[in-house]
């Protein structure tokens, strides 16, 4: 399969330089665009990510027997653009401290998330959260409840959530931050 936007094959060919991190941050579908934006990401795609039934659909995940997090896997060439960087993006792209939601949409799907995929990440995850929080108690929020670890199954969205938004570009959005930054 490939991206709609980019033409580059979603799931194969990454380039030698590339990372890989995998992120929830409400809906996929804004946070999957944000994402195919940045300069240096190589290719994105949508995911159902943290839960415990293998190969989810998109009604079981909305359902809430599976437990996964709707997730965008972000592959990155990491010589234009690093995971700080990347880590940066998402924390001030959505409000990470409401817990089981992002502002309309409500459920654990829609929760704040970062799967990790090597050791180093999750300690650059971690700082940031820890530096992010200091920004958001000057500003009044509450505490982060940001899910991190490292990814231990992921699986693919259907196809037709993939690139939605590029698809579909006056599709639903509800992507919002807090107007915090670091």
């Amino acid at each position: 399969m490939k991206h709609y936007i980019s033409g580059r094959e979603l799931f194969s060919d990454y380039p030698d330089n590339s990372e890989q991190i995998i992120l929830g941050a409400g809906c996929f579908w804004g946070v999957e665009k944000l994402f195919w934006q940045l300069d240096g990401v190589w290719v994105t795609y949508v995911s159902y990510s943290g839960g415990q039934r293998n190969d989810p659909s998109y009604e079981e995940v909305c359902s809430g027997v599976t437990g996964h997090a709707e997730t965008v896997h972000v592959i990155f060439n990491s010589e234009i653009i690093c995971t700080d960087k990347i880590l940066r993006a998402f924390w001030e792209c959505h409000d990470p401290t409401q817990g089981m939601r992002q502002g309309n949409d409500i459920g654990e799907q829609y929760r704040s998330t970062i799967y990790c995929t090597s050791q180093s990440q999750l300690e650059l995850a971690t700082r940031s959260k820890e530096v992010f929080q200091q920004t958001l108690d000057h500003a009044g929020f509450g505490k982060i409840t940001t899910e991190i670890d490292l990814i231990k199954k992921s699986f693919p969205a259907e196809e037709y959530h993939q690139q939605y938004l590029g698809k579909n570009p006056n599709g639903y959005c509800n992507m919002q931050g807090t107007g915090c930054f670091l």
